[in-house]
């Protein structure tokens, strides 16, 4: 008898006792904990977007000596922490129940977004308290490492590609409802309400984080209650999990351990690093850009950009149902080099051209007497528009908002098809073995390019502006690809490699 996941349209393989009815348990409970493990992932998604449109503004309304470039390091420390935590988590969930890491760090992520949430509280240093918040949120994030880890473990081959495809559909959806729920909480304002019995303000900055904090509430729950260990071959059929086999029963799994394609595994690292890298500096710059160049007040910045946000979100999960029909025809490796090459034309797109220059903050500041009024930051009237000490407003020409949304439009075409295929290519080059280390080293090059990449783009872009910014990344999309094509024979699966399945 055939099944089908409700949520995957790819047949899942089923042992000669499919029919019996504990292998019928079997198979529902693996895809119950699999669906935990989609919500996980979406809710890690969420909680980095709920207030990534709302950074820039808060941390200039909570501590005016922050710049665009400490916004860098904002992003970055995500990232760091997140970078840190997964070869550790990885590695725990190798050798423990994988419940344990994951109550762990969602335990972290949620204390950090209360933590954000207070960061306004002390009466100095407010931007570093933001600055160890966010370190906090990326640390629980690490938990992505095992969820992959896990996902890959409870897949055979087939099932693979629509299960990481699902699997990045719910990244999506937290992509979309992030910035959603950021814009539609903007309406509390910038003031909003305090609860003086707890200290505490809601408002449009503190209000996500907190709901964040629920929704970790809400996981912890469920993978305490749900969650089981499943584990199964390529060929879809159950082997006892790995945390459970002592070191003389896990023969089948060690058989080839050594020839996992070293090359193979490094070049995937670095090219999620380039995927990455790309990603966080568009998600970065967003804000700051469309102050600068449309004279955006920060209200406006917040909302306008999470509606493009959702809007990019939806358009996201369209994407991953083309990317399971394409990588199924095509092939994973011809998607991942059709998605670097969408991602170029984006940023292409992107670089300033005309004859029309940005509105200069400056002018603002003169004629106004807005400097006091800025730095009481208690938004009655906001300076807007291309800051007069980035010295390039004067003379680099504007992005046009057309511009702006058709480079959303295309990059948000091509990342989410360069993200599900590079690591679903990486889980099918690892094969059987217990890939919690590995998808920890995986998940840190990608964290070590969401650290890098803020900290690039925040200091690149204030000092000689979009155009070098976003030059610079077409010149490693170009790179990226090279690098794809090098390596375009060993990107394939363990069992293809070793001639156990016929690509």
């Amino acid at each position: 008898m055939s099944h089908l996941d409700p949520d995957d349209a790819t047949p899942l393989l089923r042992d000669d006792a499919s029919s019996d009815d504990s292998q019928d348990e079997d198979y529902r409970g693996r895809w119950r904990s699999i669906r935990v493990m989609y919500f996980t992932m979406f809710l890690s998604s969420v909680g980095f977007t709920i207030v990534i449109t709302s950074l820039w503004p808060y941390l200039q309304k909570i501590d005016s000596s922050a710049d665009a470039s400490f916004l860098g390091w904002m992003v970055a420390a995500y990232s760091l922490g997140q970078m840190v935590a997964s070869p550790l988590f990885g590695l725990w969930s190798n050798h423990r129940p994988r419940r344990e890491p994951l109550v762990c760090s969602i335990f972290i992520n949620l204390a950090a977004n209360i933590y954000y949430a207070y960061a306004y509280l002390p009466k100095t240093n407010n931007k570093y308290h933001m600055l160890m918040s966010r370190a906090f949120v990326g640390f629980g994030a690490g938990n992505v490492a095992v969820v992959r880890s896990y996902v890959a473990g409870a897949t055979s081959l087939n099932e693979r590609t629509g299960a990481m495809a699902n699997m990045s559909a719910c990244q999506a959806l937290g992509f979309i409802l992030g910035p959603a729920l950021q814009a539609c909480l903007s309406f509390i304002g910038e003031n909003g309400v305090t609860m003086k019995f707890l200290d505490l303000q809601l408002n449009m900055y503190t209000t996500p984080a907190l709901l964040a904090a629920v929704f970790g509430l809400i996981n912890i729950l469920l993978v305490l209650l749900v969650l089981k260990e499943h584990r199964v071959n390529e060929d879809g059929k159950h082997i006892r999990s790995i945390n459970y086999i002592s070191e003389e029963t896990v023969d089948i799994l060690d058989e080839s351990v050594e020839a996992i394609d070293q090359v193979a595994v490094v070049t995937s690292n670095v090219l999620f690093f380039i995927i990455m890298f790309i990603f966080a500096v568009f998600e970065t710059i967003a804000t700051p850009l469309s102050m600068d160049m449309f004279a955006w007040t920060r209200k406006e910045a917040v909302l306008y950009n999470g509606i493009i946000m959702v809007g990019i979100g939806f358009q996201s999960i369209l994407v991953f149902l083309l990317v399971k029909a394409a990588a199924t025809r095509f092939g994973d490796r011809p998607v991942l080099l059709a998605g670097f090459g969408i991602i170029f034309c984006g940023f292409i797109i992107l670089l300033p051209w005309g004859n029309h220059f940005p509105k200069i903050q400056w002018a603002d500041l003169k004629n106004n007497s807005l400097v006091s009024q800025m730095s009481e930051g208690n938004g009655t009237v906001e300076p807007t528009g291309c800051p007069y000490e980035q010295t390039w407003c004067q003379t680099t020409p504007a992005i046009y908002l057309a511009q702006y949304i058709s480079s959303d439009f295309l990059i948000g075409v091509g990342y989410p098809a360069c993200n599900v295929m590079s690591y679903t290519l990486y889980s099918k080059i690892l094969g059987p073995k217990p890939q919690g280390v590995y998808m920890g080293w995986l998940t840190a090059s990608g964290s070590g390019a969401r650290t890098l990449g803020p900290i690039f783009v925040s200091h690149v872009y204030t000092l000689l502006g979009p155009r070098w910014a976003f030059g610079l990344i077409c010149g490693m999309v170009v790179l990226g690809v090279i690098l794809l094509l090098s390596a375009y024979h060993r990107l394939i699966a363990f069992s293809v490699r070793h001639g156990r399945i016929v690509e």
